[in-house]
C-alpha cells in the first residue's frame, strides 16, 4: 500500500498551516477562495463574529449570465470583479487574501488580480 498523499490531503494541510496565521477582523476581513473543477467561489468573512459579509461564485446569477463556461480563468476574473464590486458597496476596501491551500496561479491568481483591479486592496 502506498503512503503517498493525495492532492486534496496536501491542500488541506496547507490550508490548516495558513489558517493559523490569517484571521479576518472587522476592519480587515478575510477573502476566502474555493475552486472545484467546475466552479469557483469567493467569500469575504469576518472571523471575529463568524459571519459571511459578501459572497460571489460562478453559480450566482449575476456571474453565471456573463460567462459561457464556469471552470476557466475568464470565469474566475468575473467572480473577482463581482466580489470586489459587492465589497465596495458594503464599504469594505481592504481584505486579507486566503487562497485556502490552493497554489497561487491560474484561476486563483486571476480572481485575486481581478479583485485588485476593481478596487480591493490586499
Amino acid at each position: 500500500m502506498s503512503n503517498k498523499q493525495s492532492k486534496n490531503d496536501a491542500r488541506l494541510k496547507r490550508q490548516v498551516r495558513v489558517r493559523k496565521k490569517i484571521r479576518g477582523t472587522t476592519e480587515r476581513p478575510r477573502l476566502n477562495v474555493f475552486k472545484s473543477s467546475r466552479h469557483i467561489h469567493a467569500q469575504i468573512i469576518d472571523d471575529t463574529t463568524g459571519t459571511t459579509l459578501v459572497s460571489a461564485s460562478t453559480i450566482s446569477a449575476d456571474v453565471k449570465g456573463a460567462i459561457e463556461y464556469t471552470g476557466n480563468i475568464e470565469a474566475a476574473k468575473n467572480v473577482g470583479a463581482s466580489i470586489a464590486q459587492k465589497a465596495l458597496e458594503q464599504n469594505i476596501k481592504t481584505v486579507v487574501f486566503d487562497r485556502n491551500g490552493f497554489l497561487y496561479h491560474g484561476r486563483i491568481k486571476a480572481l485575486a488580480e481581478a479583485a485588485r483591479e476593481n478596487g480591493l486592496s490586499f
